[in-house]
């Protein structure tokens, strides 16, 4: 019975498929639209589409002015406002290995001079104990921030790829995102206010 009913399913619908289906067929003058022979008509270059200008903006080149000077792969494309964001970053990160290498070298100074004396005092009054763990926390903070240098390096690289990359959506004007207000009534919450992230398409 089963087997039946789906055969005869897939008859009817295999039938009401390959029906030809007719249009509406009115009798008389047909509608068109009559052009003149002499008429110039202006020839308009084609816009720019949206891959042609995103095309303008290479990641591999953004990639590699990026790797051969920090800072140079936000300028080519034309993001500006990140350059002092990145070289901000460079700066604050060297500083601190900088600070920290100094801070290694003095108490590094400091404990070979207690190990050669141990008669000397020291200056600022550490041990040799204290010294070395000192030593210790002042490599360990330099070699974190010389980690952390190298993550940033990377980073901006990753940034000006990524952007190059999504520049078609920048130049996309069917792609937008808003912030707007919003106020929404709730039986259960009552009356809520807020800002809603809206993506139009």
């Amino acid at each position: 019975m089963r087997i039946i009913f789906t055969a005869c399913a897939v008859v009817g619908l295999f039938a009401l498929v390959s029906h030809p289906v007719c249009g509406q067929q009115i009798a008389g003058e047909r509608d068109t639209v009559k052009v003149e022979p002499n008429v110039d008509v202006p020839q308009v270059e084609p816009a720019a589409t949206t891959s042609a200008l995103a095309q303008r903006f290479n990641p591999r080149k953004a990639i590699l002015y990026a790797a051969v000077l920090p800072g140079s792969g936000q300028v080519y494309n034309k993001k500006y406002w990140k350059l002092p964001i990145v070289y901000g970053g460079f700066g604050i990160l060297i500083y601190q290995v900088s600070f920290y290498q100094q801070q290694y070298n003095l108490y590094l100074g400091q404990l070979y001079s207690s190990i050669n004396d141990p008669t000397a005092t020291n200056p600022n009054g550490y041990s040799q104990d204290q010294l070395r763990s000192l030593v210790d926390e002042a490599r360990r903070e330099r070699d974190y921030f010389m980690v952390l240098t190298g993550f940033w390096y990377i980073l901006q690289l990753v940034d000006a790829h990524v952007d190059s990359h999504l520049k078609e959506f920048e130049i996309n004007p069917k792609l937008k995102v808003s912030l707007q207000p919003h106020s929404e009534r709730s039986p259960l919450m009552g009356r809520s206010n807020g800002v809603r992230l809206l993506f139009k398409f």
